[in-house]
C-alpha cells in the first residue's frame, strides 16, 4: 500500500480549484483518491451546511474525471468535513489517494483503511448499537491497512450522524424513542458513541464496561486516537483508521499525542516527534514544510479554567464554546506548525479524559 497525501486550500465551500489543479498536472490521480479531511467555514453546528456544499463540489469534480455520477463518487470516497474556522484556522482540504506499493520499506509507513457502518436510523445515534457498528468497521479496518501492532494505530476519524428536525419527525412517526430531541444537543452523544466505538475496537475499554448509560456521561472511558465528529448531512458513520504499516511504502508517516488542555504546545511538539520530525524548540521553516497535516480535537475545560486561570467559555451565552476552543487550539498548533490550514474539530466526547482533545501529525519523511 502507498498512500499520497495533498493538502489544498479552499477559497469558499464550493472551491476545488487547487485539487483541479493537482488533477490536471498529473500530481494527482483521480482514480486513486479514496478519502478527503477538511474544513469549512460553516457554524460547526446542525445547520452547518457548507459540509454538505463542500462534498457535493468535489463530487462535481471527481465524476467530470472519471465519468461517473457524483452518487458515485460519493460511495468510494469518503468525505469527512469539519465546520467552523474560528480565529487563525484556515478552510481546506486533505485528499488521501491510495495505490499498490511495491517492495517494504525500511519502517512502517503511513497506511489508512477505511469502512463505512450500515446506515444509523435515528433511534440507534448515541446508542449501545452506534458503538459496536463503529467498533466493527474498526476491526476491519485495522485488517485493511494491515497493521500488525495495535500501538501503530495513531488517528481514526469518524463521522456520522446527528439527529436533526426531519430524522426526528421520522422516529416520531414510527413510536421509536430517541437519547433527545435536541438536533444540537445530540452531537455529545453522536460523538461520545462513535469514540466508544473507537475504544472497543482497538481494546481501549472492555465490552462490560459499556452501556446506554455510560454514553456521555461516563467520560472515564476514552480513545486517546479518536477523533469523532457529526453532522446532518450523513446516514451512516464513516471510519477512516490511519497508522504505520511494515507493509507500506508511502512518504509519510503518523504519530499522536494528547493535549492536556488548550495551551498545549508541548503536546503538540510531542505529537510531531512522534511522527518522525527531529527538531530543538520549535521546528525551523524547513523543517515545519515537512508536516504535512496536522488533526487535532478541542475542548473547553469542564472545570472553567486552565491552569488555575478561570475562562468564559462555558458561559458565554454570545459564542458557542467549541467555537471559541477551536480558535485556542488552532493558534497554538499553527504557532508551532507555521501553517494555519490545521484541522482542528470542537466537541471531545470520549476522546481522551476530560478537559484533554487527542491531536495527529502525518510527516513527510
Amino acid at each position: 500500500m502507498k498512500i499520497g497525501v495533498h493538502k489544498v486550500a479552499m477559497a469558499a465551500p464550493n472551491d476545488v480549484s487547487e485539487l483541479a489543479k493537482l488533477i490536471e498536472s498529473g500530481q494527482v490521480n483521480p482514480a486513486e483518491i479514496v478519502a478527503l479531511i477538511g474544513k469549512t467555514e460553516g457554524n460547526g453546528g446542525a445547520n452547518d451546511f457548507t459540509r454538505g456544499f463542500a462534498t457535493l463540489s468535489y463530487q462535481l469534480l471527481l465524476a467530470k474525471h472519471l465519468k461517473a455520477t457524483p452518487e458515485e463518487i460519493g460511495k468510494r470516497v469518503a468525505f469527512v468535513w469539519s465546520g467552523g474556522t474560528e480565529g487563525v484556522l484556515s478552510p481546506h482540504a486533505t485528499v488521501f489517494t491510495r495505490s499498490d506499493g511495491g517492495g517494504r520499506a525500511d519502517r512502517p509507513r503511513l497506511a489508512m483503511g477505511i469502512q463505512v457502518t450500515r446506515d444509523i436510523p435515528p433511534e440507534e445515534v448515541g446508542t449501545m448499537a452506534q458503538v459496536h457498528e463503529v467498533a466493527a468497521a474498526v476491526r476491519r479496518c485495522v485488517e485493511e491497512a494491515g497493521i500488525t501492532d495495535a500501538t501503530e494505530v495513531h488517528y481514526v476519524q469518524v463521522k456520522g450522524p446527528l439527529l436533526t428536525p426531519a430524522s426526528i419527525a421520522d422516529a416520531d412517526r414510527r413510536g421509536k424513542r430517541l437519547v433527545t430531541r435536541d438536533p444540537n444537543g445530540s452531537k455529545p452523544y453522536a460523538r461520545g458513541a462513535t469514540a466508544l466505538g473507537v475504544a472497543l475496537g482497538l481494546g481501549e475499554v472492555k465490552e462490560q464496561d459499556l452501556s446506554e448509560e455510560v454514553i456521555a456521561r461516563r467520560f472515564d472511558l476514552f480513545s486517546t486516537v479518536a477523533s469523532t465528529s457529526a453532522g446532518g448531512e450523513l446516514k451512516n458513520c464513516e471510519v477512516l483508521l490511519f497508522g504505520n504499516s511494515p507493509s507500506a511504502t508511502s512518504e509519510f508517516r503518523i504519530g499522536h499525542g494528547v493535549l492536556s488542555d488548550a495551551i498545549d504546545a508541548d503536546g503538540v511538539r510531542t505529537t510531531l516527534r512522534s511522527a518522525g520530525l527531529s527538531f530543538d524548540c520549535n521546528p525551523t521553516e524547513e523543517q515545519a514544510r515537512r508536516i504535512v497535516s496536522v488533526f487535532a480535537k478541542a475542548e473547553a475545560s469542564p472545570t472553567g479554567a486552565i491552569r488555575g486561570r478561570r475562562n468564559t467559555m462555558l458561559s458565554d451565552a454570545d459564542i458557542n464554546y467549541e467555537r471559541h476552543a477551536r480558535a485556542a487550539v488552532g493558534a497554538v498548533i499553527a504557532s508551532i506548525t507555521l501553517d494555519p490550514a490545521i484541522f482542528v474539530s470542537g466537541g471531545t466526547e470520549h476522546q481522551c479524559a476530560p478537559g484533554a482533545a487527542p491531536i495527529a501529525a502525518v510527516v513527510r519523511i
